[in-house]
């Protein structure tokens, strides 16, 4: 490799999303001329160049590199309309020149091991910070060299240095490279030096084609300019690359959020949508600030806050006057926060941070050209989307679906069928009701009688990068919701993770799963010995039974799932004794399972409700099986009028007995509370059996109840606690007591009220006197 030659070459540095580096290099081609321009870029992506170049591609957009084997991995070379790699490739095509990239393929870079910058989706390009080396404080060089210079942050040094200064080519290119030779003191990644050698062996072969190198133009990062100029390149590096693996590449829509949110990216990512006004403005930055202010007071007004044109002329001269005072060419991000704090927004910064500065980040969504293509998956999405009128900006938009026409159900279906897929999109943000709780359970039961959605939905590019990634597993996305359903069916050990699967499956309109997972569920079910399992499964089975208000009724037929529902109902039927005999460490599951099998039995008329009550009585009776299950029991077949009050006052006076172990006994009243613990409380037998109980436990023997006690109690509300201990009252006779009590306290806060007034009344007068 002739080093020298390289060094011959026309080089010019860039640092990423720099609209005056943008400004800078096409100016500098004007004057080069050259007939091949060479961009740092995945070399397998030269043939997209004439989309990113045609007249319907608006930035900003990406290439996407992604794995063509069904490995998840992917890897995103962004371009705004002022990233000066983006506007090389737009003058060569305008000028005749040829454009090619020439970093190393996709596939290779996918294969590398190292943790992407950020986002989850990796950035080939090496800005000034990645390379910079960390001083022994922990402090960037690029940092800390900021703020010896009086400046706040190395982006402030930036716009201040390189952005707002009027540069010409023959000032800023040796500048740039000289600082690009100092943050490259330090050591470079091996992986950085690999690409050197790559790229410097794609520049050389097309000097080798004849092409003289004074016409041949390299646009690359700054740091690898650097390296290329001061001859610091081993050849021997490239060879380390590991070898490419299947891949594609394609270019995707992109956004302004992304790029300010990609760390370590280069200039221009703090607010994209500033940076676009300064390229308009062919750098003009004192023009975009006024321009952004314009905007400012615009949102300010919308939302019924006054912002006149002659404050925006004072928060202008203050950004103006700020920027001179720091000796800068122009205001930049900072100068322009701080007047508008100042002026507009009166002081008070919270009108910056919830909503003003998202303006000057930017919700743009670029378009690509419609001759790139879509693959099925990209098509459908944008499609229903479409149809649909589903949200598509890179911003979080919410909004309800009511499930009792056939269009709002086809769009709850296609939400569901995404997120099953791991396509982010949308995520279920409650019912719409008004009731409090948490975030509902977006898919399996809950979803099965909900009559009304609300969604939070936001177009990302992570949401096309899926979109490409999952086409391995289908053309459509049906047949990638399928695919992943049976993956899951596949790996399904119990009876309830097969049912999850089948309630997926109807949720998601996947009928060839319905299927399957009926046939999993019932072999499962023979043999599966695990209550909250079985139980968890009739649950669902009786769901899929019961619904039908939002969701159509599967191919399969109703009889085929009422069928396998009664087989589950009593398989865990016979399963209850024997799971109900466990230690104090499974008996929350039990308990679960055992609530579950009552809401089935009572709510469900083909479920074997009589046998239900069978062996809850025979629970409720036994000492072989934690007390728990027997006190839940107890009080579940009390709340279903199985048991008269005068029967459960006995059960629970011979549970809470003295010759039942206090431990026992607690963990009894627990399960007993856990029901309805209003309805129990309310029946004086039932607290008069709890008040002996408690006052016949030993001190010593109570101290070491009290852990359970205060469990079972604990859980009582404001409610249930004043029921309580007004029958507790009434058991012991305390309520003339209690009023006479009342009595006192009440005429002793009248003396106490009276007194007070007094001295209030005398202060009053005295502060009359003052004034």
């Amino acid at each position: 490799m002739d080093l020298a030659l390289l060094s011959r070459v026309q080089h010019f540095p860039v640092r990423h999303h720099s609209p005056r580096t943008t400004a800078v290099l096409l100016k500098w081609l004007e004057r080069v001329k050259p007939t091949v321009v060479l961009v740092e870029g995945p070399c397998d992506a030269t043939g997209l160049v004439d989309v990113l170049c045609d007249a319907q591609t608006r930035p900003p957009v990406a290439i996407l590199g992604y794995r063509t084997d069904g490995t998840p991995s992917s890897s995103l070379w962004p371009f705004a309309a002022y990233s000066p790699e983006y506007q090389a490739l737009k003058w060569a095509r305008a000028n005749g020149a040829r454009a090619e990239f020439i970093d190393i393929p996709v596939g290779v870079s996918l294969a590398v091991d190292r943790a992407p910058p950020g986002l989850g989706v990796e950035s080939e390009s090496e800005s000034m910070e990645g390379s910079t080396p960390v001083p022994d404080e922990a402090v960037p060089l690029t940092e800390a060299f900021a703020r010896s210079q009086g400046h706040r942050s190395f982006e402030e040094f930036w716009e201040a240095a390189f952005e707002a200064p009027d540069w010409s080519p023959e000032q800023f290119r040796p500048v740039l490279i000289a600082w690009a030779d100092v943050v490259n003191a330090g050591p470079r990644s091996a992986y950085h030096r690999q690409r050197d050698a790559f790229m410097a062996r794609k520049v050389l072969e097309v000097v080798a084609s004849g092409v003289a190198p004074e016409k041949v133009a390299v646009v690359a990062g700054a740091a690898h300019t650097a390296a290329f100029l001061a001859g610091d390149v081993d050849p021997a590096e490239e060879a380390k690359l590991p070898p490419p693996g299947p891949c594609a590449v394609t270019v995707i829509p992109y956004s302004f959020p992304r790029l300010a949110e990609q760390l370590g990216y280069g200039a221009g990512n703090r607010a994209p949508h500033f940076y676009q006004k300064a390229h308009e403005a062919n750098c003009d930055f004192r023009r975009a600030t006024l321009e952004v202010l314009l905007d400012f007071a615009a949102h300010l007004r919308m939302r019924g806050f006054s912002a006149s044109l002659s404050d925006v002329l004072e928060a202008y001269r203050l950004a103006v006057t700020l920027s001179d005072l720091r000796e800068k060419s122009a205001p930049g991000l900072d100068e322009l926060r701080e007047a508008t704090v100042a002026t507009l927004c009166r002081g008070d910064a919270t009108h910056v941070d919830s909503f003003l500065w998202k303006s000057v980040v930017g919700h743009e969504v670029g378009q690509v050209a419609s001759r790139i293509g879509q693959n099925s998956l990209q098509a459908e999405f944008w499609r229903e989307v479409g149809e649909r009128r589903l949200p598509r900006t890179d911003s979080p938009e919410t909004f309800s679906l009511r499930l009792n026409n056939p269009v709002e159900v086809g769009s709850s279906v296609f939400l569901h069928r995404l997120r099953v897929a791991g396509i982010p999109y949308a995520s279920l943000s409650g019912t719409g009701s008004s009731r409090k709780g948490g975030e509902a359970e977006a898919g399996g039961y809950a979803a099965l009688t909900r009559v009304r959605e609300a969604w939070q939905a936001q177009w990302t590019p992570s949401t096309d990068v899926a979109l490409v990634e999952k086409i391995v597993l289908g053309d459509s996305l049906e047949a990638v919701t399928t695919r992943v359903l049976q993956e899951r069916l596949t790996q399904a050990k119990t009876t309830a993770q097969a049912a999850d699967v089948l309630l997926e499956s109807v949720i998601t309109g996947c009928s060839q799963t319905v299927v399957q997972a009926l046939k999993v569920c019932d072999a499962h079910a023979a043999t599966d010995a695990d209550l909250p399992s079985l139980a968890s499964a009739a649950r669902a089975l009786s769901g899929l039974m019961a619904y039908g208000t939002s969701r159509a009724h599967s191919d399969v037929g109703d009889e085929a799932v009422a069928s396998l529902g009664e087989k589950t109902f009593g398989r865990a039927l016979l399963r209850v004794r024997d799971a109900s005999a466990c230690g104090p460490d499974a008996v929350a599951q039990v308990l679960d399972a055992l609530r579950t099998l009552h809401e089935v039995a009572l709510s469900q008329p083909r479920a074997d409700k009589a046998g239900w009550f069978v062996e809850a009585r025979g629970l409720m009776e036994s000492h072989a099986v934690n007390p728990a299950t027997s006190g839940l029991a107890t009080g579940l077949l009390y709340l279903a009028r199985e048991l008269p009050e005068a029967e459960v006052a006995l059960e629970v006076g011979r549970r809470l007995s003295q010759a039942v172990d206090p431990a026992d006994a607690a963990a009894y009243l627990e399960g007993f509370l856990q029901v309805n613990a209003l309805v129990l409380v309310k029946s004086r037998d039932v607290v008069k059996a709890l008040d002996d109980f408690l006052v016949s436990v030993e001190p010593e023997r109570f101290r070491q109840t009290l852990p359970v006690l205060r469990r079972a109690l604990g859980s009582l509300g404001a409610t249930e606690r004043r029921y309580l201990m007004e029958n507790v009252m009434g058991v012991r006779q305390l309520k003339d007591k209690g009023r006479a009590v009342k009595a006192v306290l009440e005429e002793k806060d009248k003396a106490t009220l009276k007194d007070l007034s007094a001295d209030l009344g005398k202060a009053l007068d005295d502060l009359d006197d003052l004034l």
